[in-house]
């Protein structure tokens, strides 16, 4: 052994991997952009098939531009019988995100030329995951309930076609609008665990489809894509909205952790939580299910009260994941959804990290510190104790 000092980054916090063009957080200020854009100016103008456009492509279509990508992203939405079969005979035994990953596995298995790693062909499977990825989570959604599959509506957005698919029924303005901006607000978020998963497997010179589904498996654990879920099971186990200042204190005082409240990077208010956080005090206003009152209204009141308590001390700001659940059960989308919900969102962000970071590729190989002995006797079987 060498007394050479190692330091080290545990999570690999703090260690830039790669130069980007695709998203810059301002984690002290709560600030986000994609491309440059503040995200509240494309969560309020914008729509997810324009971000789509600007994180692949790296700038905003023009009207044209804008026609021709969304026709592609509309004629790409049908999958084949094989993965509706795959989709029939997992659901229901598996956790939805495992029958996605499965799916997205079987998706490279219609691609022409596996070969072809051109910039052009890695662009047209982006479109196609981005395009079918909303169409097989539905298709989940409605086996595990017992219900048939609803085909495509050209005439929709790609987000309002999501919630119609998995529904049956045209989203009202209000939710077509709620549920682009979730799209919108999970598209991208730099070099999370997810996207450095896509980029690590990525690095090794592995095809698209193997790269993203190393995200969506990444996506699994409950403190990246599952945080959502985990946050609104405790809004459930509140129950009631009187209970929630108690259950919160009862919590803090166990040093119990508050899912949806912190984050690795942002020690300000996440800026997506705060746009969500605003729909959900406007949703509250027009919802007249009182279950879906009474989870807005704990929302709001835990918010408050974890805002007095820690987010201004110890800078433990809620993050997107807090208001999500809320907000997604108010959609009439079930909570085991939200993690592939996640995945078909993101998939604009980890397919343009994937080819950007193609660019200037360098398989990621990082160390470990041996810390055990070292030249250790050898002792037959027959002698060992």
């Amino acid at each position: 052994m060498t007394d050479e000092k190692v330091t080290i980054s545990k999570g690999l916090e703090g260690i830039f991997i790669a130069d980007t063009t695709l998203c810059k957080i301002d984690g002290t200020n709560g600030k986000l952009w994609y491309r440059g854009y503040p995200i509240e100016v494309l969560a309020d103008k914008s729509n997810y098939e324009e971000v789509a456009f600007l994180l692949l492509y790296g700038h905003l279509p023009n009207r044209h531009e804008m026609d021709v990508f969304d026709a592609r992203l509309k004629d790409e939405r049908e999958v084949s019988s094989e993965i509706k079969e795959i989709i029939k005979m997992y659901s229901g035994k598996a956790h939805p995100n495992d029958v996605l990953r499965t799916c997205v596995s079987a998706l490279s298995t219609y691609d022409d030329d596996m070969s072809d790693r051109s910039k052009e062909a890695n662009l047209e499977r982006a479109v196609k995951l981005i395009a079918k990825l909303p169409t097989i989570i539905a298709m989940i959604g409605r086996t595990m309930r017992g219900k048939g599959f609803v085909e495509p509506d050209r005439s929709l957005s790609h987000s309002s076609n999501f919630l119609y698919m998995l529904t049956g029924k045209r989203p009202d303005k209000e939710s077509a609008k709620l549920i682009d901006l979730m799209f919108i607000l999970h598209a991208e978020h730099g070099s999370n665990a997810s996207t450095f998963s896509t980029l690590v497997t990525g690095s090794t010179l592995a095809d698209t489809y193997s790269a993203v589904v190393a995200g969506i498996a990444t996506l699994r654990g409950p403190l990246h894509g599952g945080a959502d879920e985990a946050a609104l099971n405790m809004m459930k186990a509140i129950g009631e909205p009187d209970n929630t200042e108690k259950y919160i204190e009862d919590a803090l005082a166990g040093k119990q952790r508050i899912m949806g409240f912190g984050h690795r990077v942002y020690k300000a208010y996440d800026p997506r939580a705060k746009v969500v956080y605003k729909y959900l005090q406007s949703f509250m206003k027009t919802t007249t299910d009182p279950q879906i009152e009474k989870l807005l209204e704990i929302a709001i009141r835990a918010e408050k009260l974890m805002e007095e308590k820690l987010s201004k001390t110890k800078g433990i700001w809620p993050n997107i994941d807090f208001f999500s659940g809320p907000l997604y059960t108010a959609m009439d989308i079930p909570s085991d959804l939200f993690t592939p919900i996640f995945a078909a969102s993101r998939m604009a962000g980890w397919t343009a990290h994937l080819f950007e970071y193609w660019e200037n590729n360098r398989l990621f190989r990082p160390l470990d510190n041996y810390v055990g002995k070292l030249d250790v006797e050898y002792v037959p079987i027959d002698k060992r104790q």
